[in-house]
């Protein structure tokens, strides 16, 4: 067997960002090799995550960025707190932000799929999970294109969103923006961006409500139309009372700043959700 030495478990340690022991025994089972030993190291990664596959990944991390027109957004997930705080995770997670950053990735799958330095960002989630011990999982990432754009994580950064708008507006505006959008979870910019499957499905509860409480059938429709407004006005944006001044909406605070201005991108993520 080949001597292990403490400098190479360093190495390996700084190469993995795994445990010292972990290096140490996994140096051991490659027989020095540190190529092989870096294998052992993912592949207990993925040993790890594939035994924590049934647990929840409730707690971590929310992470952004504006570079240009474009907005990127993602969630690295842990199964505790105490790991989420880790200063480490927090620097994974940026480093899997910057690739995605770097290469312009669309979506999530793309991103796990991305490779950087030999290994792919699934390969880089997956040995988080060996070092933590941890299931670590990401299950969001989205990336906005609009003339200009706005991101807000919140200070827990459990909970983010990004903004777009059609033209350049002051940044104060679009920060406000992007809070409210945190904060409030919209489920759409506004009627028209809302889902029709979201529409249609307001509207049958609405219905059913009214039924039962006992309404006539002939009037049934009419008060799910007036119900589906309601919900419409409270969670879509462009509609919600402003936060800062619940006496004018959201679309009307801005364009009391520009009449021109417009929303025209959004994503919002929770780990509360």
């Amino acid at each position: 067997m080949a001597e292990i030495k403490l400098a190479d478990v360093a190495k390996l340690r700084k190469m993995t960002m795994a445990g010292m022991m972990d290096c140490k025994n996994a140096l051991a089972e490659a027989n020095g090799d540190m190529d092989r030993a870096v294998e052992i190291i993912r592949e207990k990664g993925k040993l790890v995550a594939s035994k924590r596959a049934d647990r929840n990944a409730s707690e971590g991390v929310v992470v952004a960025h504006v570079a240009g027109t474009k907005a990127y957004m993602l969630c690295l997930a842990c199964e505790t707190d105490f790991v989420a705080k880790n200063e480490g995770f927090s620097k994974t997670a940026n480093e899997i932000l910057d690739i995605a950053v770097k290469n312009d990735v669309a979506d999530l799958a793309a991103l796990l799929a991305t490779t950087e330095g030999g290994r792919t960002v699934a390969d880089l989630v997956s040995e988080k999970s060996g070092q933590t011990g941890e299931k670590v999982e990401m299950p969001f990432y989205a990336r906005i294109e609009a003339p200009f754009c706005a991101a807000y994580v919140h200070i827990n950064h459990k909970v983010g969103a990004m903004i777009g708008f059609n033209k350049v507006v002051p940044d104060e505006l679009a920060h406000d923006i992007a809070m409210q959008a945190t904060a409030m979870a919209p489920v759409a910019i506004n009627e028209a961006d809302c889902p029709k499957e979201v529409i249609e499905k307001e509207h049958e509860i609405g219905r059913e409500q009214a039924r039962l409480e006992g309404k006539p059938e002939n009037m049934l429709d009419r008060i799910a139309d007036g119900k589906v407004k309601k919900f419409l006005k409270e969670n879509t944006l462009w509609n919600q009372d402003f936060v800062k001044n619940p006496k004018e909406s959201v679309g009307q605070h801005i364009q009391s700043i520009d009449k021109e201005a417009q929303v025209v991108a959004y994503k919002r993520f929770s780990l509360n959700d």
